[in-house]
């Protein structure tokens, strides 16, 4: 029986009552305060139940409170099976994140640490109970940390030294995430970057040491063919490739050594005033000579007034070497156009060609050391594979990168990138 049922029963059973005996609205006012002191009541029993949480179970009660006990109390029963799930969540998260080695740390939009884990107390000599609420770079005091958090971009990891003071290496990477929230990553880089200088040094010491035995070589092999004696005539062509290889070698060697010395320069980069369009000419006419008989049709465009801030020596190896590479590799009679230009805030170098283009799966990996689409056709050129390697680090030490496009059958375009910061205007 619903409520409303109950409630016109008592009342109209009480007024009928009332009219038997002739006092129908004094039974009737009785009849309505019992069913509002009952209603009351079982108010008052579910406030207190509710207040003193001293049973699990609720009150025994009839009628439409027994329904509202059971409801809530069902509804209790949810709220803990939710929270008691909630809570394992919360257990096996906190297990996952103190297990890490990497740090991890919960960052507001105003840069305020929310959460961070064990890991984050070691390599970051964060506390918990002291710093949560605290801004991150109030706490990790760097130059290029703070820099690295405001300027929004975090497409890159940032490597910076511990501040615990240790001779570790950090590799900090922030990932946006939710409501204008970062999670901040710290891994400790320091094996990486002890086997990254060991391979580093052991590419240079051994390119060093065949350096000398190499140069032996060769002018052993120079003096041969110049001996013009019977020897020489009758191993003419032996001598020829041996010392085309041995010039290959020595390439390989002075390369390897030029790639050595960009990758463990940690020096900022040298602040030359670089005159570009004359470098660009320059390499222009070294670019026609070396085409020779192949006649490639070479072109500069370049923005007179527009030099470059950076290191003259390392510039000139990364556009030579981009021009080089499309002489060498493009088709005799091709051209190639060299464009050197200012857009939208940033520097551009550009280098395109006419040649046979490269197929869409080999562009990721053509900065590779060693990296060749074709393996024969490239060394009948004479090509080392770390060119592009060379270009590459070369362009990073300037803050710039490389861009590559390329369709076959059409050619490629090689784009040099520089930040605008680097810009000087040169009136005359």
């Amino acid at each position: 029986m619903s409520e409303a049922w109950r409630g016109g029963f008592l009342l109209g059973g009480a007024w009928f009552v009332g009219w038997l005996i002739g006092h129908p609205q004094t039974l009737l006012l009785i009849a309505m305060g019992a069913y509002l002191g009952w209603h009351f009541y079982n108010l008052y029993r579910l406030e207190r139940w509710y207040r003193k949480r001293q049973r699990f179970h609720p009150p025994a009660a009839g009628g439409v409170w027994g329904e509202v006990f059971h409801h809530i109390y069902q509804l209790q029963q949810r709220n803990r099976k939710r929270k008691r799930k909630l809570a394992r969540m919360l257990a096996r998260f906190n297990e996952f994140t103190s297990a890490m080695p990497d740090a991890i740390v919960v960052l507001s939009e105003d840069d305020q640490i929310e959460w961070l884990n064990k890991a984050a107390q070691h390599h970051l000599g964060l506390n918990p109970k002291q710093d949560v609420g605290q801004r991150i770079d109030n706490l990790v005091r760097h130059p290029r940390f703070a820099n690295f958090l405001t300027r929004g971009d975090y497409s890159k990891a940032l490597e910076l030294p511990s501040p615990m003071g240790t001779q570790h290496t950090l590799s900090v990477r922030i990932v946006p995430y939710g409501n204008r929230r970062r999670l901040l990553v710290v891994r400790d880089i320091t094996r990486l970057k002890h086997l990254e200088r060991v391979r580093q040094d052991f590419i240079a010491n051994v390119s060093h040491e065949l350096r000398t035995p190499l140069t032996v070589v060769a002018g052993y092999l120079e003096n041969m063919a110049d001996a013009g004696d019977e020897c020489s005539q009758r191993w003419g062509k032996s001598i020829d490739q041996m010392q085309g290889q041995s010039r290959r070698m020595i390439r390989i060697v002075e390369d390897l050594l030029t790639l050595s010395r960009l990758e463990a320069d940690d020096a900022p980069p040298l602040q030359d005033e670089v005159a570009v369009p004359a470098i660009l000419a320059a390499i222009r006419e070294e670019a026609i000579a070396l085409s020779g008989e192949a006649g490639h049709e070479i072109s500069l465009e370049a923005d007179r007034s527009l030099w470059l801030r950076g290191g003259e020596k390392a510039l000139y190896g990364v556009f030579s070497n981009l021009v080089f590479n499309a002489v060498q590799y493009t088709p005799p009679g091709s051209a190639i156009r060299i464009h050197w230009y200012r857009k939208n805030g940033h520097l551009y170098l550009d280098v395109q060609d006419s040649g046979m283009g490269i197929s869409a799966q080999h562009l990721p990996r053509l900065t590779e050391r060693f990296y060749r689409v074709d393996p024969g056709r490239s060394r009948e050129h004479g090509g080392t594979g770390l060119g592009l390697a060379i270009v590459k680090h070369g362009l990073e030490r300037h803050g710039g990168r490389l861009e590559i496009e390329s369709r076959v059958g059409e050619g490629s375009l090689f784009r040099c990138v520089f930040p605008a910061d680097l810009a000087i205007d040169h009136a005359n």
